[in-house]
């Protein structure tokens, strides 16, 4: 049997004295206990609803049960906290159903802790108690100690509730992102996965794959609206409206210190697409292919997706289009492929080639002569220019040095 206050400070004597004075003043407390919660609802309006009488009953209630028990432990050996320690602790998980936090509560406490040692020392004195409750310090401090443990039980229910809540949203916000990323989801299914999720429906989301990067234990810091999904064995992000204002900063400053590709915007029901450029993106990044260091956008890098994505096709376009470059030794080779991507990328101007190559301007005229001679004019033609932009992109990224 477990008790909230034993005063196992009083001797026999006191604690039959404290006793009788228990019988005496038990009848006052539900007087007491109104006048407590009276004062919780002035000074803390959130407990005053007078439009839900329940909940101000509810109030007057759990003050009546605080104060009641105490009296009752003063005057019985025998009586358990049992009971109360049940009713309390679903008092804090109510709190936390409620939103509230646990202040309002340790203030309501506080208030109607004092409102109870006053009064029931002004009950005790008018009925002639005083010399039997000569002690009053030391019953206040028992007081005190009593909501302090109370205080602690609605503390566990406060947190056990939160975590229980937060544990079935973490389920249904599980069960929402295994929806989405299904070839396209039923509409009304999703509808009603996402409702339950409490996800409102966006216009437009992307998918963000997820590789680990230094600190394996590093969480993402996402706004509350992205869905994390670090159950799943390839962890993503699915980021709705990826496209408004500031949703790219807040990827690339929650997922620091994560490699990350975000693949394109798409409707609800087509996260799965998204995902796939997703995963195409990062595992070029992966690889090195793509530089990390910052989010990579899948989008941004569409040509070399696209052919890397079909090494077949790569090799038999590069056999066909860059055969000019087979006539040249193996590092000529590449450096000359890197010069032609570079032109075409920047309209064949060479000072601005030269500025991102960190060359002489004359260096690059010198090799667009050296490709003029390799490939002919069809080297001007915008047909064959697009072509060699995606094949020289992808060939770059997926040669070695040498060419090879």
């Amino acid at each position: 049997m477990s008790r909230l206050a034993d005063f196992s400070g009083l001797s026999a004597g006191q604690r039959r004295r404290l006793g009788d004075a228990a019988v005496e003043l038990r009848p006052y407390v539900p007087a007491i206990a109104g006048e407590a919660a009276e004062s919780i609802r002035r000074e803390i309006p959130q407990y005053g609803r007078t439009h839900d009488p329940r909940y101000e009953l509810a109030v007057v209630k759990a003050v009546q049960e605080l104060i009641g028990h105490f009296v009752d432990l003063m005057g019985e050996r025998d009586v358990s906290s049992d009971e109360v320690v049940a009713y309390f602790r679903e008092l804090g998980a109510g709190e936390a159903r409620e939103g509230r936090s646990l202040d309002m509560w340790q203030a309501s406490v506080r208030i109607g802790a004092g409102i109870a040692i006053g009064r029931l020392t002004e009950q005790a004195e008018r009925l002639g108690l005083g010399g039997n409750v000569s002690e009053i310090g030391y019953i206040a401090r028992e007081v005190f100690a009593y909501t302090d443990r109370i205080a602690e039980v609605v503390a566990e229910g406060h947190a056990e509730a939160q975590a229980r809540a937060e544990g079935e949203r973490e389920g249904r916000r599980r069960r929402l992102i295994d929806l989405l990323l299904t070839d396209e989801p039923e509409a009304g299914e999703l509808r009603d996965v996402a409702a339950r999720a409490g996800w409102a429906l966006p216009q437009r989301v992307a998918a963000v794959a997820l590789a680990r990067g230094k600190d394996p234990a590093q969480r993402p810091a996402l706004p509350p609206d992205a869905l994390v999904g670090l159950h799943l064995d390839d962890a993503c992000v699915i980021m709705p409206d990826p496209e408004g204002p500031g949703r790219r900063h807040q990827l690339e400053t929650g997922l620091d210190g994560w490699v990350a590709a975000v693949g394109p915007a798409v409707g609800p029901h087509q996260v799965a697409r998204s995902l796939r450029w997703a995963r195409r993106a990062l595992g070029l990044t992966v690889k090195g292919v793509i530089d990390g260091e910052k989010l990579v956008v899948a989008t941004e890098h569409m040509p070399l997706l696209v052919m890397t994505g079909e090494r077949d096709l790569v090799e038999l376009v590069a056999d066909r289009r860059l055969a000019p470059l087979r006539k040249v030794r193996p590092a000529l080779r590449r450096v000359l492929a890197e010069t032609l991507l570079a032109l075409i990328e920047c309209r064949f101007n060479a000072t601005v080639v030269a500025s991102r190559l960190s060359l002489h301007a004359q260096t690059v005229r010198y090799r667009l002569r050296k490709l003029e001679d390799l490939f002919g004019p069809v080297l001007h033609e915008p047909s064959v220019q697009l072509e060699l932009h995606m094949v020289l992109r992808a060939w770059l990224a997926t040669t070695s040095d040498e060419g090879e």
